[in-house]
């Protein structure tokens, strides 16, 4: 399926995102699980990880409790996030840190990075959007660097909610998204459906060859 197959709704639900977190950065800040469920993910992926090396955080939100972890283990974290409102938050708690506001979708940054991690971020593109960015990911990605992102166990659309609003999420095949990363130079590592000891969340883990 491509993006013009898409229902109506599902389209426009997509091009909603930004402005729904925008809208309710505070709110989700607030009620995002910081309690670090993500932390046998984190190490897994921080592993791969030059030590104190440069990781780009896509998606980076407010910061917490991501960012937060990596930058408490050494790492250079870039934050990114489309959301100006979240990066306000991210750059009052470590002011000492790197934030850029910009989309994913135009990901072009001149720079390799050492990992690139889009966790709860990547899975709101809408599927020819994701087959784009992987792209644009992994030519980000310097020699060996780690990736890490958040997708759906199957290909499909669902349908989340941030502050009280309906939010667009999408996932390929996973057989799809090893063969575009493995044209694009990038190993998948480790594929796992529905982590019972992540909150049910679907992770790629893959390494630059």
């Amino acid at each position: 399926m491509t993006d013009h197959d898409l229902p109506p709704a599902d389209a426009a639900l997509a091009a909603r995102t930004q402005e729904i977190y925008e809208r309710h950065a505070a709110r989700f800040d607030a009620e995002r699980a910081k309690g670090l469920h993500e932390r046998v993910w984190l190490d897994r992926f921080l592993d791969l990880v030059r030590p104190g090396g440069r990781v780009l955080d896509l998606g980076c939100g407010a910061g917490e409790p991501i960012a937060a972890y990596m930058l408490e283990r050494g790492f250079d974290v870039v934050g990114f996030d489309a959301s100006r409102a979240m990066l306000e938050i991210a750059e009052r708690r470590f002011p000492n840190t790197e934030w850029r506001h910009g989309d994913m979708r135009s990901l072009d940054l001149g720079e390799a990075f050492d990992g690139i991690i889009a966790w709860n971020s990547f899975f709101h593109l809408m599927p020819d959007e994701q087959r784009d960015v992987l792209g644009r990911m992994a030519g980000h990605l310097g020699r060996g660097a780690a990736l890490m992102i958040t997708v759906g166990d199957r290909p499909g659309t669902v349908v989340g909610r941030v502050g009280g609003d309906p939010v667009y999420h999408a996932s390929l095949a996973p057989v799809e998204y090893e063969s575009i990363l493995d044209d694009a130079g990038v190993e998948v590592v480790d594929f796992v459906r529905e982590d019972p000891d992540c909150y049910e969340q679907t992770v790629l883990l893959g390494r630059k060859r």
